[in-house]
């Protein structure tokens, strides 16, 4: 008999680039392997278990929902769903009112540029270098790299420097639809943008009549120190993009979507987006984060591993970049070797390209949690 391992590499259409470790069972900020081993989860399902694995929160408003009512499309209206839609725009900055559902945070972006072109009759788009907004076609062509295999892609797309506003400003034209970054560049290396920058591009795009959209798939849910990143420089997007934390590790995605922009019925659509038992999942994360005051938390740990991390500087990392719990270390060489060796001293971080340790553990993770974290990322990069 196959074990689970050997089953997944004979009938899996494999694309992703696997390690040799299978896990079965997670609490808080900690996995186990099928052989009993413990390892501190600094991935959290790449930015996905921000409330921490096996909450019973959300897994009591997930067997409740279940017993209840697991599928209801749209074209109907659901209660679970529509208190999800208030929530979130309480939660959410001033200029968002409405909330349109999907399942992941690929099919979000996808959502906000035919959302983009629709309302604003135009076509073009301008992205940012190193910039990541899934790998469906359309959101592959608002992305800067992982491009060259499936072109051509979308037309339309420009790319500028990140935190360059006169880049940006000459690469408007007036067939500019929409500007589309990250608050915080994720899979580009734990990039953060400057308070100025957003706060420009905000400018510039009510000056000349584009959509400002945010990427906050990765730094939403509390992340970075707030619930949304864009609390940090004040700015109101036009539309804001989630998915990710959203619903504890159910799949869920949303675009927020600023009250002057109108769509036609039909435009879109998602069967599973909103379905009721997302939803209840979605809900219950966000009494977690709510009660918990997990934002706070995740700016008080990245703050405690910043502090101890810096204090011991590996002459291997070339810089440390570091907003709430979601953390790069950018090294002078590879990092994929030094990823392994975390593994097996009993930590799972990330990639964020090639040479960058990126960590976003669940923002429940411990002090000791993150201090023994430290301790062995001391001993490898040493």
């Amino acid at each position: 008999m196959m074990n689970a391992m050997q089953q997944e590499q004979r009938y899996g259409f494999e694309v992703y680039p696997k390690r040799e470790l299978t896990i079965v069972r997670g609490e808080g900020a900690l996995l186990w392997d099928e052989q009993g081993k413990e390892y501190i989860d600094c991935a959290a399902g790449v930015g996905v278990a921000n409330v921490g694995h096996g909450n019973s929160r959300v897994a009591a408003a997930i067997a409740e929902q279940a017993a209840t009512l697991i599928t209801c499309p749209s074209v109907f209206y659901n209660d679970v769903r529509g208190r999800l839609m208030q929530t979130l725009v309480e939660l959410a900055p001033a200029s968002l009112e409405r909330v349109f559902f999907c399942n992941s945070g690929a099919e979000a972006n996808e959502a906000a540029l035919k959302f983009a072109r629709h309302a604003s009759g135009k076509h073009h788009f301008v992205c940012a270098m190193r910039g990541f907004h899934g790998r469906t076609m359309g959101a592959l062509s608002a992305t800067h790299k992982y491009r060259d295999a499936y072109e051509p892609l979308v037309p339309g797309f420009k790319f500028v420097p990140y935190n360059n506003l006169d880049k940006l400003a000459a690469a408007l034209d007036e067939d500019t639809a929409g500007v589309m970054l990250e608050i915080v560049q994720g899979e580009g290396g734990v990039r953060p943008a400057t308070v100025e920058y957003l706060q420009g591009v905000r400018e510039l795009c009510t000056e000349r009549g584009v959509l400002m959209i945010v990427d906050e798939v990765q730094t939403g849910f509390g992340r970075t120190g707030t619930m949304f990143a864009c609390e940090h420089s004040g700015i109101e997007p036009d539309m804001m993009c989630l998915a990710k934390a959203m619903a504890g590790g159910v799949a869920m995605g949303a675009v927020l979507v600023a009250g002057n922009i109108q769509a036609q019925v039909g435009i879109h659509g998602a069967t599973f987006g909103g379905n009721p038992l997302a939803s209840a999942a979605a809900l219950a994360t966000i009494d977690v984060l709510r009660d918990d005051d997990l934002p706070a938390r995740a700016c008080a740990v990245g703050e405690r591993f910043r502090v101890r991390f810096s204090a011991n500087m590996p002459a291997r990392v070339r810089e440390l970049r570091q907003i709430g719990l979601m953390i790069g270390i950018e090294l002078k060489e590879k990092s994929r070797p030094h990823l392994e060796a975390l593994m097996e001293r009993g930590v799972l971080a990330l990639p964020a390209g090639p040479t960058v340790i990126r960590l976003l553990p669940p923002l429940v993770i411990s002090d000791e949690q993150i201090d023994a974290v430290v301790d062995h990322l001391h001993s490898v990069l040493a």
